[in-house]
């Protein structure tokens, strides 16, 4: 009989001693809690920008004219040397097709002085010196017979004067031959007289040719402020193109700074196209802060941009860094002062909330790599409950984080 009543009093004080155990935990601060996972965690830096091109051209007429006709429109994709814009040009071909005739009659004439003219001097240099050489003789017995008597004075003087005239037809015919030679005066004047034509039809050429308006680079076609039939002028801007490579310009935080690096990989997605996304690449980054927006510029090169990309499109963009398979995670909301040098976590352990230091590795949104201080499986009590460190907790619930997921580290707006 004193057997059974202290089985009955040792059952009794064991269910009180539970009651009382359960009334504890249920006086505790009710708290949600998160468990350590292990996740692949990639850390990166996401930040909205536009598309930019480096270049913006507006193309104007040099010349007044009426327009004839428009190839392109707003948004057409164009390449360098593609007519834009045809202006009327009747009368600078008219006047192409006269420095051309022009042209043809100096080369004729060139071609004339060097097979026509220089053999003809040649030959009237031989006449010459033969009638020199016969008027000589002439001369000379004309002397000969006035000193034996059986000329006159008379008869000399003329044999002198023919002399002097075929000696200086000689002289002549001789200038004349040498300004035939290749490097003769002729030859240059007929040079100097095509080179002159041909600069005329290289102006006649250039005139017509201001009359086309070519892309000068390849582009986007921005703006259209012209229509066939209206009048081109130099001070008005017919066309607006954006020229050069696709870029993407974007502001960093400044607190990111350190994980930026020249060549880094990105993934970006117009805002028009979030399920189509593309390739990019860090290109630049700014030498200095913006003292208003605290924010670094970056510029991101797009290799091959997709057709539907436009000038000025929203696009947000995420810069790959490091990336780490299998690592324990938590989420940034459970990690307390992560900013310091003394991170720590207020863990769950036997219904208590308990002060863990920890030790930090990568980043990513609302995702924190624990490198030492916590196991898998632990639970960590969020800075959005109301527990403090030392408080008696009991659990109501757990958000758990999906395993393998990749997760960019920051936002920056």
């Amino acid at each position: 009989m004193k057997s059974r009543q202290k089985w009955i009093f040792a059952a009794v004080v064991l269910t009180l001693l539970l009651a009382g155990g359960l009334l504890f935990q249920q006086r505790g601060t009710a708290v949600q809690v998160v468990p350590v996972l292990r996740s692949d965690l990639v850390q990166s830096v996401v930040a909205t920008g536009r598309l930019n091109a480096p270049a913006r051209i507006e193309l104007a007429a040099e010349v007044t004219a009426t327009v004839q006709a428009v190839q392109v429109r707003e948004g057409d994709h164009v390449k360098a040397g593609q007519w834009l814009v045809r202006l009327s040009d009747a009368e600078a071909r008219a006047a192409l097709q006269q420095a051309k005739a022009a042209l043809g009659e100096a080369r004729n004439r060139a071609s004339q002085q060097a097979t026509v003219a220089a053999p003809v001097a040649v030959q009237t240099v031989v006449q010459a010196d033969a009638a020199w050489r016969n008027a000589e003789r002439e001369f000379q017995r004309a002397q000969q017979l006035v000193a034996q008597g059986f000329f006159s004075q008379q008869k000399l003087d003329e044999a002198r004067r023919t002399l002097d005239t075929s000696a200086s037809a000689l002289q002549s015919a001789r200038v004349q031959a040498e300004a035939n030679q290749p490097r003769g005066v002729e030859s240059g004047l007929a040079a100097d007289r095509v080179a002159q034509a041909l600069a005329a039809v290289q102006m006649a050429e250039a005139r017509l040719a201001r009359l086309v308006i070519t892309s000068p680079v390849d582009g986007v076609v921005l703006v259209r402020n012209v229509e066939p039939g209206s009048m081109a002028q130099p001070s008005r801007v017919l066309l607006a193109l954006a020229a050069g490579s696709t870029r993407i310009d974007a502001g960093i935080d400044e607190k990111h700074l350190h994980m930026l690096v020249l060549g880094m990989p990105a993934r970006a997605v117009a805002d028009a196209y979030p399920a189509q996304p593309f390739d990019a690449q860090l290109s630049y980054i700014g030498p200095a802060v913006d003292l208003q927006r605290g924010t670094v510029e970056v510029r991101l090169a797009v290799p091959q941009p997709p057709a539907f990309l436009k000038p000025d499109m929203t696009v947000s963009v995420e810069l790959i860094g490091a990336k780490r398979q299998g690592v324990l995670v938590l989420p940034a909301t459970a990690v307390r002062d992560a900013d310091s040098a003394s991170p720590w976590v207020l863990a769950l352990r036997d219904h208590r909330a308990v002060r863990m230091p920890v030790k930090l590795g990568l980043r990513g949104i609302g995702t924190v790599e624990i490198v030492s201080g916590l196991e898998e499986g632990d639970l960590a009590i969020p800075q959005t409950e109301k527990a403090l460190p030392g408080d008696s907790v009991r659990q109501t619930g757990s958000t758990l984080q999906g395993k393998g997921m990749e997760v960019p580290s920051f936002i920056s707006r």
